[in-house]
């Protein structure tokens, strides 16, 4: 089937927080935005097809998310997309992956322990430990033999290491023998794991995801989501697989109890299952056209500033572009003022991720949106860049 990803869609007026909430962020309105992470294109028409029957049927009561369709469908997508053989009995079930990032690290760690996570780091993650009153504990993720990691994991309160794979937001897929190394450290120094794949299935060809499954050792979980690859992240759910017999009942006494939230969304169960057995075609192409969008950027960047010399990421839909070759590190408010009241866009500064410097760019979107992205990001630079005039 041939998808259509090139024709704009108005999100304008749908409550969506990329096109409607933008003055939550940025200081005027009407901006272009290429800020959070979900994409413009509508949803594989299987899952549409999946939710309209749904609706139809009229009826939205009390739901258990242990059912052979849904948990079958995780474990079928795992063996086909990544040949990796799940138990489904093992799977857990809560509103979002970082709800579940949220529980595990009440249930791993104390007020004023150690969460370690690699820098620059996803804003949710930041958010979610020091909320809880842990302390984030970042080590680069350029660390050379893992150097910098091995002593943050060491420390005497390091508790937990939240690993995002494939990572957000530079798009790297972690290796095997990466993975590896990861595993033996933290088994070593009695560290748990938290294994955040919610950007695996956008991983582009030439790389492979490897799921923590593999190389879980003592204390571990990976927690993950058809909603960012399938762009239904409105209908929330997501999923987990946890290792440690003890901890999978505790997670799933947590929920059902303290937290109340026994019975999920249906429709997010119904967007599941649909994805993941009717979608796989649809995704491919999402993926192959957000490359080619990457590649655009790409091109388009490279051309205007040779010293950038950017790649595209090896997963997702999310261009992080290093600018200081080209503005050094102390302009990014001259940037990102031009971006917004010169161009009328808005770009995720690097700030955000605890990198100045840095800008996150979604091009996950149709090919001119993406286009007018680039073309207006390379006028900003130019305009703020030293040396350079006012155009």
């Amino acid at each position: 089937m041939a998808y259509d990803f090139d024709t704009p869609v108005d999100r304008h007026g749908t409550w969506c927080v990329q096109w409607d909430g933008i003055r939550d962020r940025f200081p005027v309105p009407d901006l272009l935005p290429f800020t959070i992470s979900d994409m413009d294109f509508a949803c594989a028409p299987e899952v549409l097809d999946a939710l309209q029957r749904r609706v139809a049927h009229g009826v939205f009561g009390y739901t258990d998310w242990r059912n052979d369709d849904f948990r079958g469908a995780v474990r079928d997508w795992f063996k086909g997309r990544y040949d990796e053989d799940v138990d489904p009995a093992a799977l857990v079930y809560a509103p979002s992956v970082l709800n579940q990032i949220s529980q595990l690290l009440r249930m791993w760690t104390r007020p004023g322990e150690g969460v370690v996570v690699h820098t620059p780091t996803y804003d949710g993650f930041r958010k979610a430990v020091t909320g809880l009153g842990r302390e984030l504990r970042g080590v680069p993720l350029a660390d050379p033999g893992f150097a910098a990691l091995e002593a943050a994991l060491a420390r005497a309160d390091s508790r937990v290491l939240i690993l995002c794979s494939p990572h957000n937001p530079t798009g790297r897929v972690w290796t095997d023998a990466e993975l590896r190394a990861v595993s033996e450290l933290c088994e070593r120094h009695d560290v748990a794991v938290i294994s955040d794949e919610i950007h695996a299935d956008l991983t582009h060809e030439g790389h492979v995801h490897r799921p923590w499954t593999r190389y879980g050792r003592g204390r571990w979980a990976l927690v993950t989501s058809a909603t960012k690859a399938f762009n239904f992240p409105a209908l929330s759910g997501s999923y987990g697989i946890i290792g440690d017999p003890e901890d999978h009942a505790a997670f799933v006494r947590r929920m059902d109890t303290g937290e109340g939230l026994a019975s999920p969304a249906v429709l997010s169960l119904t967007a599941h299952i649909a994805a993941y057995r009717e979608g796989g075609a649809w995704l491919d192409a999402v993926r192959a056209y957000a490359h080619d969008n990457l590649r655009l950027v790409a091109t388009t960047l490279n051309t205007a500033f040779p010293a950038l010399d950017w790649q595209p990421p090896q997963a997702g839909y999310l261009a992080w572009l290093d600018l200081r070759p080209v503005l050094g590190e102390t302009r990014d408010e001259a940037l990102k003022h031009r971006l917004v009241h010169r161009e009328r866009v808005a770009v995720m500064p690097g700030a955000t991720y605890g990198a100045p410097g840095f800008v996150r760019l979604n091009v996950g979107c149709p090919r001119g949106k993406a286009e007018a992205g680039a073309r207006a990001l390379v006028r900003a630079v130019r305009a703020v860049a030293p040396g350079d005039r006012d155009g």
